[in-house]
């Protein structure tokens, strides 16, 4: 007789997958630094500057004195925002949004240690990542909070139920 698996109730997967964990946060990491290059080349198509991996992650490219640099700023904002759609969209669940945000930019700063040879210590690419991995898990936050408070339709259900 074939055994028979004990149903938990959940509708969820809840085993512990270290495969599919880190092929998520993979997954996510590409997806958050595509949609980060591609906004950063439309910044620099419109600064004219020239296009280089040192705008992502050079934290000496974080700056307000030029327009190079505010552009730079400005992109890692909006992709701020992009990224809590993303999340938003792929995760769908309020704790795994501020999981999935803080690993981000966990690995970004590796990244950025990683490319530079020192570790980042300027105030500006500081306070710009603080910032953004706020907007970022405060903005997917409130979107997956607002998702999964929606009222469940029971209009479907055929037959009237008193509740």
């Amino acid at each position: 007789m074939a055994k028979i698996k004990k149903l938990s109730g959940s509708f969820r997967y809840t085993q512990w997958d270290p495969c599919l964990i880190t092929s998520q946060i993979v997954a996510m990491q590409f997806l958050l630094y595509l949609t980060l290059c591609l906004v950063i080349a439309v910044m620099q198509d419109i600064t004219g500057s020239t296009r280089t991996l040192d705008h992502i992650f050079e934290y000496h490219e974080i700056h307000v004195r030029d327009n190079e640099g505010r552009a730079v700023i400005f992109a890692f904002v909006i992709n701020a925002f992009i990224g809590a759609l993303i999340l938003w969209n792929t995760v769908g669940r309020t704790k795994l949004c501020l999981d999935f945000s803080c690993t981000f930019y966990g690995i970004h700063l590796i990244a950025c240690w990683v490319y530079n040879g020192t570790f980042p210590t300027t105030f500006s690419w500081w306070m710009l990542n603080i910032a953004c991995a706020a907007i970022t898990c405060v903005t997917a936050e409130f979107l997956c909070l607002r998702t999964e408070l929606q009222a469940i339709p029971l209009s479907n259900i055929g037959a009237k139920v008193d509740l």
